[in-house]
């Protein structure tokens, strides 16, 4: 198959993610991403062999974007606590997105390989976020590394709760963690 050359891969995630939003995560095809790209459904697959790729690609590049943006401004704990509770919602379509992915990777090694990918390198910023705030950690047997893996499953835990509940007291449940993580940085100061 030739090389398209009309269109990037990462023009291909914005048509997608426009798509994403105007059809929502159930109606998306490699199709509809053609057309909206406005190019032939063979360069898509040219990029994307599969719809879930093309989800979990989209999850990479967003998740990608949301790192770099945070990186870049030397954010602190509290506004990634703050951006983790905009995207905490029952009608996310960034964890609507993640979790369809996640369970279409079950049967699909290198798919998984790719989320778990993504996973770790979220546990490593959370934990790069965490030293920079702590400095070492406030528990003697607990790894930074540790934290950043915590923090990363106890965000996406309240991200399930809130997409299965739309009652779930999201306002409540962030002011708690972060005054969770205020109370550990001040068990680090000496």
């Amino acid at each position: 198959m030739a090389k398209p050359n009309v269109i990037s891969k990462q023009e291909l995630l914005e048509a997608a993610q426009t798509c994403l939003a105007e059809k929502g995560i159930e109606r998306i095809t490699l199709k509809a991403v053609a057309e909206q790209a406005k190019v032939s459904q063979g360069t898509v697959y040219y990029h994307f062999r599969t719809k879930e790729q093309l989800m979990i690609e989209l999850v990479q590049s967003l998740c990608d974007a949301s790192w770099q943006s945070m990186q870049q401004s030397d954010r602190t704990m509290e506004e990634a606590i703050q951006e983790a509770k905009e995207r905490c919602d029952h009608h996310s379509v960034y964890h609507r997105l993640f979790f369809s992915s996640l369970a279409a990777s079950f049967h699909n090694k290198e798919n998984r390989m790719q989320l778990g990918s993504m996973i770790q390198q979220e546990n490593k910023y959370l934990s790069e976020i965490l030293r920079a705030r702590w400095g070492q950690s406030p528990v003697k047997d607990i790894s930074m590394d540790q934290w950043g893996i915590i923090m990363n499953a106890l965000i996406d835990g309240l991200a399930v709760q809130a997409l299965l509940d739309e009652e779930f007291p999201k306002e409540d449940v962030f002011t708690a963690l972060q005054v969770f993580f205020d109370f550990m940085t001040n068990e680090v100061k000496p």
